[in-house]
């Protein structure tokens, strides 16, 4: 396991801060729909790569820059956010977390 750079948050704290982080069409946050694909954490960044239920998804800048402004809150001053959008893989339910999955009626 790599060490994690002093000050900055640990991927836990990032994924519990995009928890907060809602997507107002589904009305769930982005970790439990399983549309956080990785986190790196490095001394002065931390990347974020994300997608969408849908690459056609009109509220993607719109999540993106929550997302951003989510870790920034919890991240030392001067740190670089980066929230990478991508659809490689592409999303499916099968991401979803089982409590996402209970709230759709899915399981």
């Amino acid at each position: 396991m790599a060490e994690q750079p002093a000050n900055m948050p640990t991927e836990e704290a990032i994924r519990a801060a995009l928890r907060s982080v809602i997507d107002p069409e589904v009305g769930m946050n982005v970790v439990d729909l399983g549309l956080v694909y990785g986190i790196e954490i490095a001394p002065d960044r931390v990347r974020v790569a994300m997608t969408m239920t849908t690459p056609a998804c009109p509220m993607g800048s719109m999540i993106t820059e929550d997302a951003r402004e989510a870790i920034r809150d919890i991240a030392p001053d001067g740190a670089d956010i980066v929230v990478d959008l991508v659809w490689d893989p592409p999303w499916s339910s099968e991401l979803m977390s089982e409590n996402a999955k209970r709230h759709f009626g899915w399981s």
